[in-house]
């Protein structure tokens, strides 16, 4: 779905700018935080209004200038390998380890798009990283606002990542 004029417009951007600077932000952070140099961005937008079956979502709250949310929703295996490249180290279990790597996830793409957002992103605060993980569970947002949902792969699994701005 299309974000709406209006929205685009308070932020000064377009869509195409807004998805441009989404995608380098999450591979610059894969690429910085992670060591994933190929992960690949699929063209196919889906809707952030999605069922989750055995996966993990990390969420990072926008304040400010704009109000919004980053998250970045991960199956569990992947969110596994990701810790396990993150810590050197295998790690097999979803534990405090999983979801505070998930979180710093989260966290380092929502500081590296409210960049975008403002000079500097100064007037824009980031919440605490939030995780949730289970094992059938659904990822909504509020009325009046506007979602991107971005999927990206590595080898034969993908994720997403989604910004919700509030109109």
């Amino acid at each position: 779905m299309a974000m709406r004029a209006e929205t685009l417009a308070a932020i000064n951007m377009t869509e195409a700018e807004m998805v441009k600077s989404l995608i380098k932000d999450v591979q610059d952070v894969f690429i910085n935080m992670v060591g994933v140099e190929d992960l690949m961005h699929l063209p196919i937008q889906v809707d952030i209004t999605t069922h989750f079956t055995e996966c993990l979502t990390a969420m990072v709250g926008l304040a400010g200038t704009y109000n919004g949310l980053v998250s970045v929703h991960v199956p569990w295996g992947l969110a596994l390998s990701f810790t396990s490249l993150m810590l050197g180290m295998e790690v097999t279990e979803i534990d405090d380890d999983v979801n505070d790597a998930m979180g710093e996830i989260a966290n380092m793409v929502a500081g590296s798009f409210k960049q975008h957002l403002s000079k500097g992103g100064s007037d824009i605060q980031l919440s605490t990283p939030s995780v949730v993980n289970g094992a059938d569970y659904m990822v909504t947002s509020g009325n009046d606002i506007e979602n991107v949902t971005l999927k990206f792969a590595t080898d034969d699994e993908w994720f997403m990542v989604a910004l919700s701005i509030e109109d």
